[in-house]
């Protein structure tokens, strides 16, 4: 961290808190104490009304007149956002991400209570190993730079692509790139997972007006399918979960129906498959024997 967003930092803790010791800053930032002093000395110059009080107890506080409302994001707010960001960072694998974290536990209040909230996600190795490429990808739309890769479609074809990158997107588990490919010269989405030799390029690019207003646009959902279909009651929080309670009604003793709207091609097949003899789908008779077909072509691989 430089010594400009350490300062920050400090006038962010101040505002929330009343008196903060010299020692807590310098275990926060990893520095001396002595940097902590020379810190107020540089916001006092700045005509930031800090004062010392000494003691035991003592420490460094920022005038009451000069703070904001404290309750403008109370300690459970920011205790939420704490939470749902610890979860989160172990998606986002961001230094940033990660100052944040540090920054918004500082203005927690000490005396709130802790854990009431925590979020788990498993460390898929992989994971951390798109780190470099989601590095690489924020530079390059940060500073409007070309990038190249060698990209594997779904079927498995090997191409080349040069893109001007636009966004980063996290969908289900997986990290996806919205860019304008100029070997195909239209907008296209790259998932990072099928990457290879991801490189930033030296050429920059002028953003285009419809890619930057299609970034900041709702995903357009994919077109989906009303499905019914038959499942096991250990599968019914799962559908729950995705669909909401509305969606699954009794049926009879051994099962329940399930009502959802999900894709028609393989990303919706495997989905479903993934549930084995706990789900029979029902209706529509077109969406059964798509997905029995879906079934035969995977036992033939083990025939």
């Amino acid at each position: 961290m430089d010594k400009v967003e350490r300062l920050i930092t400090i006038i962010m803790i101040l505002l929330k808190k009343d008196i903060v010791p010299s020692s807590e800053f310098a275990q926060l930032f990893g520095v001396s104490k002595r940097t902590i002093l020379r810190d107020m000395e540089a916001l006092s110059l700045a005509h930031i009304p800090i004062y010392a009080t000494p003691g035991v107890q003592g420490g460094y506080g920022i005038m009451e007149e000069y703070k904001m409302d404290k309750r403008l994001l109370s300690s459970s707010d920011l205790e939420n956002i704490l939470a749902a960001l610890g979860g989160l960072g172990q998606i986002l694998i961001s230094e940033d991400v990660a100052m944040t974290l540090r920054k918004i536990e500082a203005m927690v209040s000490p005396i709130a209570p802790k854990g009431s909230v925590q979020l788990s996600f498993y460390d898929w190795e992989g994971r951390a190993e798109l780190a470099g490429a989601l590095k690489t990808c924020q530079e390059a739309i940060a500073g409007s730079w070309l990038l190249s890769f060698g990209y594997t479609d779904r079927s498995g074809t090997p191409t080349t692509r040069t893109v001007e990158p636009y966004q980063l997107h996290f969908s289900e588990s997986s990290w996806y790139l919205k860019g304008f490919c100029l070997e195909r010269m239209g907008a296209r989405m790259f998932k990072l997972s099928r990457m290879e030799q991801l490189e930033r390029k030296e050429q920059t690019f002028s953003p285009r007006a419809d890619m930057l207003n299609q970034a900041r646009e709702t995903e357009v959902p994919p077109q989906l399918t009303e499905v019914k279909a038959l499942i096991s009651p250990g599968i019914k929080d799962q559908f729950v979960e995705r669909y909401g309670r509305k969606s699954i009604e009794a049926y009879n003793a051994e099962q329940l129906l399930a009502t959802f709207y999900i894709p028609q091609h393989p990303i919706g097949y495997q989905f479903l498959a993934g549930f084995g003899t706990h789900l029979e789908i029902m209706e529509p008779k077109a969406y059964r024997e798509e997905f029995r077909k879906y079934l035969l072509e995977m036992m033939s691989r083990y025939a």
